[in-house]
């Protein structure tokens, strides 16, 4: 049975010890966006510590089966996505398949790798949600492909309004091992941050395109 409080708590706690998150409200990132951001994630170095990495497959396996029930194939979005949908697919003995962020400008051109199997049921896996676009990119190319999206499975989400928009608009379930929320209730109780800190950080969050501006 999937724990929903006890895996956001848990995969809030591995991220910052291995500091995959961290939290700058001090001194902030500059995201591609050119947003100014008090977080930072990187969950590709999960990858490097082989217990966490574990977990996270354990825990993406467990959340596929018990809110989309059965699938026929597991699809990774380019890049990050790749290796913790490799893990999963093969954690659930299922077909893999990756999403390109555009189509390759090569050879065959193309944008879904893999042996694509048209008509199969297929859950995304992403490790990060910010708002969500790069992701629906590629719910849109698989559908556009014949697949049946059954929804997105990710590590980790900022929990932003835009995204939650963005993917009902698309009709696309999501669901994530931990999130914003979570985070900051660990990161909190376990001295990360002060609450001084942690009212910054939500104040982020209310309007991350605008914060540090």
């Amino acid at each position: 049975m999937f724990n929903t409080t006890e895996t956001e708590q848990q995969v809030a706690e591995f991220l910052l010890q291995i500091k995959a998150i961290k939290l700058q409200p001090n001194n902030p990132f500059t995201w591609a966006s050119g947003w100014k951001s008090p977080i930072y994630c990187d969950n590709r170095i999960t990858l490097s510590h082989p217990t966490i990495r574990t977990y996270i497959r354990q825990q993406l396996t467990k959340i596929i089966q018990e809110k989309f029930g059965s699938v026929g194939c597991i699809a990774g979005v380019a890049t990050a996505g790749i290796p913790q949908g490799t893990l999963v697919a093969q954690e659930l003995g299922l077909p893999f398949i990756y999403v390109r962020a555009k189509p390759k400008e090569h050879g065959t051109g193309n944008m879904i790798e893999g042996d694509v199997l048209t008509g199969k049921r297929v859950v995304v896996i992403e490790d990060l949600i910010s708002t969500g676009k790069s992701s629906l990119q590629a719910v849109a190319a698989l559908r556009d492909a014949g697949y049946d999206v059954a929804g997105l499975a990710a590590i980790f989400s900022y929990g932003f309004d835009i995204a939650t928009e963005n993917f009902k608009a698309a009709n696309c379930p999501f669901i994530t091992l931990s999130n914003y929320t979570a985070l900051l209730n660990y990161a909190e109780e376990h001295q990360y941050i002060t609450r001084k800190d942690v009212d910054i950080l939500r104040e982020w969050r209310e309007s991350p395109s605008t914060w540090g501006a």
